[in-house]
This record gives structure tokens, C-alpha cells and sequence, in this order.
């Protein structure tokens, strides 16, 4: 499975592709489940890059985890929760609160 990433231009935050808009969370993110939803989400991809939304559009691997998406990569893990040096800032600083 894949799913859509990228970084908001005007702020730098990484963000993923769901629910028809850009997400600050990954829990939701749409999933693309083969070539033709992949190819759907880099053409969506393409178009925010195009308009200025969004830098860095990228299609990586992601898993459901307990009906939860997750990134498979490490990068892609920190990107989706935040620093790894406190665990009190960041994306993982939220979902504890």
C-alpha cells in the first residue's frame, strides 16, 4: 500500500494526502491499494505542487496497523510524529494529550 505525502509550502509542515485535502496527521491518510490509486494520488500530488500547496510530493509504503495507517519507513515515521530527542513536542506530543 501507498500513500501521499509531502510538506505544506507555507509553513514546512509534513502533511498527507486524505479525505479530499491535506492532513497534518498521518492516521488517515488515503491509501492507495494499487497502480491506478497510485497513479490517482501522484496526479493529485502533482497538482498541489503545481499550485504552490505543497514541496516534496512523494508516494511511500504505509501499513494498517489496528485500523490506524503507518508509514513502513523510519524517516517516514519521524516525519509523522515529530523530533526524536522529546517526546513532549511534536505530532506524538498531541496524541498523548
Amino acid at each position: 500500500m501507498k500513500i501521499l505525502t509531502a510538506n505544506r509550502l507555507s509553513d514546512g509542515i509534513a502533511v498527507w494526502y486524505a479525505d479530499g485535502g491535506w492532513a497534518e496527521t498521518v492516521d488517515h491518510a488515503d491509501l492507495a491499494h494499487d497502480k491506478a490509486a497510485e497513479d490517482r494520488l501522484e496526479a493529485i500530488g502533482a497538482k498541489a505542487y503545481t499550485a504552490n500547496e505543497v514541496v516534496d510530493v512523494n508516494l511511500i509504503d504505509a501499513d494498517v496497523v489496528s485500523g490506524i495507517v503507518e508509514p513502513v519507513r523510519l524517516r517516514e515515521k519521524i516525519r509523522a510524529a515529530g523530533p526524536t530527542i522529546r517526546n513532549d513536542l511534536g505530532k506524538q506530543a498531541a496524541r498523548a494529550a
